[in-house]
C-alpha cells in the first residue's frame, strides 16, 4: 500500500511565507522572537533595521538571519523589507511578539478561502497584571468586530494583495491601522483566534490606565484625521 499523503505538509508547500521583521534597537527582545520563529520554517526571514544604535544587529547576526538596512520608520522599513521577499504570502512580525507554534498552518487554513486577503492573530500580553488580560481580551474583540488590527497581532497579507495596495503608508504612527483599513476594502479578513504573546513592556512602564487612555485617544484623533505626525509626539518609542 502506498505511504498516505501528508495533508499538513501538502498545506505548508501549498504557500510560502516570508516573514519581516522591523527592528530598532531590540537587542532585549529580539534573540527570544527569533528563537520562537525558527522551528516554524519560514520560506525567506528578513529583519530590516532602523538605524540601532544597540546590539540588535550583532545578535542577529550571530542566529545568521538576513538584515537589511532602512531609514527609520517602521512602515518604510517594513516596505523595504517586503521588497525583498519571493513568498506568496507576507507575515509582518514585531521584534517584541512570539508567534504561536500553529502560526502558519492556521494561516494557510485561513487562506485556502480565495476570498480571504489576509488577516491577523489574537494577542496575549505577556505581563502577570491581572489588567493585561482583560485589555488582551478587549483588543481582540475590537479587533474582530473592527476588522482592523495592530501590528502586535502578526499582520499577513498575500503577496499580490500587498502590491495592489502599495504596501504599508509611509506614515510615522498608525501605518498598522491605515493597511489595515484598506486591506479589508479587499476582502475577507481572517480573525485567527491562535494567539501570539507580545510585551506588554509600555503597559508596565507607563502605567495601565495611562496607556489605556493615550492609545484610545491616538486612534480616536487619528481616525478623526488629525495627522500622525502630530501624534507621534505624544507616543513615545518604549524599549
Amino acid at each position: 500500500m502506498d505511504n498516505p499523503v501528508d495533508n499538513s505538509q501538502t498545506k505548508r508547500t501549498a504557500l510560502r511565507i516570508s516573514v519581516v521583521i522591523p527592528v530598532l534597537n531590540e537587542e532585549k527582545s529580539i534573540a527570544t522572537t527569533l528563537a520562537a520563529l525558527a522551528p516554524l520554517k519560514p520560506h525567506e526571514l528578513i529583519i530590516v533595521d532602523g538605524e540601532s544604535s544597540d546590539r540588535t544587529v550583532e545578535i542577529c547576526n550571530r542566529v545568521g538571519v538576513t538584515v537589511l538596512s532602512s531609514p527609520r520608520g517602521r512602515g518604510q522599513q517594513m516596505n523595504h523589507g517586503a521588497r525583498q521577499t519571493t513568498g506568496d504570502v507576507l507575515l509582518f512580525l514585531h521584534a517584541d511578539t512570539r508567534l504561536p507554534s500553529s502560526a502558519f498552518d492556521d494561516i494557510l487554513h485561513a487562506l485556502r478561502e480565495p476570498q480571504c486577503v489576509g488577516g491577523r492573530f489574537d494577542v496575549k500580553l505577556d505581563g502577570a497584571h491581572w489588567m493585561l488580560g482583560v485589555i488582551g481580551t478587549m483588543i481582540n474583540l475590537r479587533s474582530r468586530l473592527s476588522r482592523v488590527a495592530t501590528g502586535d497581532q502578526a499582520i499577513f497579507v498575500r503577496r499580490e494583495i500587498f502590491g495592489k495596495l502599495g504596501g504599508f503608508p509611509n506614515i510615522p504612527l498608525m501605518e498598522d491601522v491605515a493597511f489595515s483599513q484598506a486591506l479589508k476594502r479587499r476582502g475577507r479578513i481572517a480573525c485567527l483566534r491562535s494567539r501570539v504573546l507580545t510585551s506588554a513592556r509600555r503597559w508596565e512602564k507607563e502605567g495601565i490606565w495611562g496607556t489605556i487612555f493615550k492609545m484610545w485617544m491616538l486612534k480616536s484623533l487619528f481616525l478623526a484625521g488629525i495627522s500622525p505626525g502630530r501624534l507621534k509626539r505624544y507616543y513615545g518609542d518604549t524599549r
